[in-house]
């Protein structure tokens, strides 16, 4: 057999083995980092919103603003207003 041969397959070997030994190694470290971690329990997108009210949750009402008022203000601050 040619060296070259040889030791092209030897190398060949060595790689698949360390390939196949990082993705072991790799897929025991991923398995104990993820160890405790849940999936949640809701599904946000199923069934129909929950009605809560928002001082029972801790949120706040979401205020939507005028965009016209936006942009005047907007234009105030770079004239150089209040």
């Amino acid at each position: 057999m040619n060296p070259a041969v040889a030791f092209t397959l030897i190398l060949l070997s060595l790689m698949i083995g360390s390939g196949v030994i990082s993705a072991s190694w790799g897929f025991t470290l991923g398995r104990q980092a993820l160890t405790g971690v849940r999936q949640p329990e809701s599904r946000p997108t199923s069934g129909a919103p929950v009605n809560r009210s928002n001082a029972a949750s801790g949120q706040k009402a979401v205020i939507l603003l005028n965009e016209a008022d936006i942009l005047q203000d907007v234009q105030n601050r770079i004239s150089g207003g209040g």
